[in-house]
């Protein structure tokens, strides 16, 4: 998540690295949605019950990797993979592993700049809280530490020839980009070999003085910079992590025949963080740089995606619509107003039902904090009135089980460890247009070890801070987005 930079450190930043340029050359159905204006109580003939019954060993990941077996058939998708999990080649490198401790703390940073850049836009300015790119530039990365950018992967080609990119997708970032030789000043260590633009046939740079060069202000919230009479971009998240370097073009390919020629990317010359082994990020916002955006003549501002169950597990990353357009298993929300003119989708919560029950929450609750659909962020944050109605329905239907320790910001996690068998509640998130999601377990609980088993969600600081439906809430659910006909749909499950 791009995070605007204070223009004192800024100069100091494009002026270091211009010098330096200059001086180098198993398969379930899980969760689905319907339409309809009644609550939840009164489509029984919808649900026979509200519980979920789960057998316990089936809750931690496998140490092998089961690819999915249901196929979107459709030709532009990608294959979508859990970067830590046994799927990714960088899952071998356990040293690079987080810990459940550091995921959520990666989390927390994510969030708290989500909260910035949304309430500095509806104020009318510019990003939140300045971050000091130059001392950030002196801090090695801590070694199990992630980016807050998210935790799914899928692989990209730039260049003639070709080079295979395995990037991060983020819905909440525009700009993508990837590291670059010559890493005038430093690159993170990551799985492939860096992409080389001086042995590609169709790499230009973008000139300072392009009227493209100042898009990168609203796609990153930075002010670029110049090497010579190259644009200079730069990119900031909330854990501190950054990428600094060439703007430019250059061939992408997405499969053997969707290719797109004079692609806008960032060539990182200066990245510091650790993203997971990937070579980079793969921008899915709403602006005019993002790969969405791009590639609209082709794809209409349509996507796509289900993220797997769990780490050991594939889903897929699908653009533009299949033959005869969306599933009709998928219904749409709008999207948001209050969204219009950011990097995120936003929908219109009207209410959230446990066990089958809807929970007394006013609606002003919802409408003071709003609500993204976010790609990047891990555990779902609600309003601090909607988390504590949520929490104690839960608790409620779940007292059967035993309460155990706090595992950071999730303050309700349950010993498992003597049970074979659980019954979860239902929970499920209504939206405009009479549009109602019910999840499933997998899409209601964080799950480090069996004796530690937590509800995935958490409450924000302040009743105003937009409400973020995190990645674990979406596993399983075809999450469709069509930018271009504003709205956001969710159906069935369409991968393991």
């Amino acid at each position: 998540m791009a995070n605007p930079l204070s223009s004192s450190f800024l100069s100091f930043f494009l002026l270091s690295i211009t010098l330096v340029f200059l001086s180098s050359s198993s398969s379930k159905k899980l969760g689905f949605a319907f339409e309809g204006k009644e609550t939840i109580e009164s489509n029984n003939h919808l649900h026979h019950h509200h519980t979920h019954t789960v057998q316990v060993s089936s809750l931690l990941p496998s140490t092998t990797c089961s690819p999915s077996t249901k196929d979107p058939n459709r030709k532009a998708s990608l294959k979508v993979i859990h970067k830590y999990g046994p799927c990714s080649q960088f899952g071998q490198h356990k040293a690079k592993t987080p810990t459940h401790i550091e995921i959520l703390k990666q989390d927390e940073l994510r969030v708290k700049s989500i909260h910035s850049r949304l309430s500095n836009k509806l104020a009318g300015g510019r990003g939140g809280d300045l971050i000091d790119l130059k001392a950030s530039t002196n801090i090695p990365a801590k070694s199990g530490s992630s980016v807050g950018t998210g935790d799914y992967v899928v692989t990209i080609s730039l260049g003639t020839p070709k080079k295979d990119l395995t990037l991060i997708f983020d819905t909440g970032s525009d700009l993508t980009w990837t590291q670059c030789e010559p890493c005038a000043r430093s690159c993170y260590n990551q799985t492939e070999t860096i992409f080389n633009p001086s042995a590609s046939k169709t790499y230009t740079n973008i000139t300072c003085r392009s009227n493209l060069c100042n898009e990168l202000i609203s796609a990153t919230g930075i002010t670029p910079g110049c090497s010579t009479t190259t644009c200079v971009y730069g990119i900031q998240y909330g854990d501190q992590s950054f990428s600094v370097g060439f703007f430019g073009k250059e061939r992408l390919t997405l499969t053997r025949t969707d290719v797109f020629d004079d692609f806008l990317f960032g060539c990182g010359q200066n990245n510091q963080g650790l993203f997971g082994g990937s070579a980079g990020l793969l921008g899915l916002g709403r602006n005019p740089l993002s790969f969405v955006q791009q590639t609209t003549p082709k794809y209409g501002g349509f996507f796509s995606y289900c993220l797997p169950s769990s780490a050991s597990f594939t889903g897929h990353l699908t653009f533009g619509k299949s033959r005869g357009g969306a599933s009709k298993a998928v219904k749409f929300t709008p999207l948001s107003e209050a969204s219009n003119g950011t990097s995120f989708y936003g929908l219109d919560t009207t209410g959230i039902s446990v066990g089958g029950r809807r929970l007394a929450i006013k609606a002003s609750v919802f409408s003071a904090s709003g609500t993204i659909i976010d790609s990047g962020t891990v555990i779902t944050r609600l309003a601090p009135a909607a988390y504590s109605a949520l929490r104690s329905a839960f608790r409620k239907a779940m007292k059967a089980y035993p309460l155990t320790d706090p595992l950071s910001i999730l303050d309700t996690c349950y010993d498992l460890s003597k049970y074979d068998e659980i019954t979860v509640p239902t929970v499920a998130f209504s939206f405009g247009g009479g549009v109602t999601v019910e999840l499933e377990a997998v899409g209601v609980l964080y799950i480090p070890r069996i004796s530690q088993v937590c509800l995935a969600f958490a409450a924000n600081s302040d009743a105003s801070d937009v409400a973020i439906l995190g990645n674990i809430l979406q596993r399983t659910l075809e999450v469709v987005y069509d930018v271009a006909g504003g709205r956001v749909g969710f159906g069935p499950a369409s991968c393991s």
